[in-house]
């Protein structure tokens, strides 16, 4: 049975459990046995987004160290899968094991469709679902189409929630723009960052949406602090919850 390296961002380890333990759920379903290095630490991406390249190599060096012996890396991230496959190449070129370590890292939805082949779903989620597509897997992984591009239109996260019986996929007016989270970015840019997040939000109310859906949980924690903040009825869920038939 192939081995896959579990490798959960810091948010998610240490705010969002329940999207961990549904990686995992899925990973095993799959059919997949799943190893989580508790040695772990974060990606580095924090560091390097602020230009501090000193403090984010040691975490390069670590993270090849700790997921170079498993068949594969799946993170439900795009920006940390992001991370290492278009950024480590500043820290790790020419190591030994890091080329391999960036074919064999996935985000999780292209894991499930690309290796793992899911192509059945057996739970029902009869909920308006609009999915937000993060800029990191968009842009850097191309996990779906995205619309300065002309090619045919084509999405990993809008394929395997089509599996599931009942659910409707709302159509948004610009599924592809950013939340305005982007890590330090909302720190820095406060009022620009909160702007960019409500214009998502109200993109998915006005098409109808209950729950609002992304495979970044940052981006999701983002646009959570708004809604809850405004009193919004609008839901947040990773799309790992959603896949594995978590209740809302």
């Amino acid at each position: 049975m192939p081995t896959v390296g579990l490798f959960i961002p810091c948010y998610i380890d240490q705010l969002y459990p329940r999207v961990g333990l549904a990686t995992v759920d899925l990973l095993e379903r799959a059919g997949f046995r799943v190893e989580y290095p508790e040695d772990q630490t974060c990606c580095g991406q924090p560091m390097a987004n602020t230009g501090c390249t000193a403090e984010a190599r040691p975490l390069a060096e670590r993270f090849l160290t700790l997921f170079g012996g498993f068949d594969y890396v799946v993170a439900p991230s795009g920006s940390c899968v992001a991370m290492v496959r278009c950024h480590y190449d500043e820290y790790l070129a020419g190591r030994p094991g890091f080329d391999e370590l960036k074919a064999k890292t996935f985000e999780l939805c292209e894991f499930l469709v690309d290796v793992a082949g899911v192509a059945q779903i057996s739970h029902r989620f009869p909920h308006r679902v609009g999915l937000h597509q993060s800029c990191h897997g968009l842009r850097e992984l191309r996990l779906a189409q995205s619309s300065e591009l002309v090619a045919p239109a084509y999405g990993k996260a809008q394929q395997l929630l089509q599996l599931l019986d009942g659910i409707e996929l709302v159509t948004l007016a610009r599924p592809d723009e950013c939340c305005g989270f982007g890590g330090t970015f909302a720190v820095a840019e406060e009022a620009v960052s909160c702007m960019m997040g409500e214009d998502r939000i109200h993109d998915h109310e006005t098409a109808g949406a209950e729950i609002m859906t992304a495979n970044d949980m940052s981006c999701l924690m983002h646009m959570a602090g708004l809604i809850r903040r405004q009193k919004k009825s609008l839901r947040v869920m990773h799309i790992a919850e959603i896949l594995a038939g978590y209740p809302v």
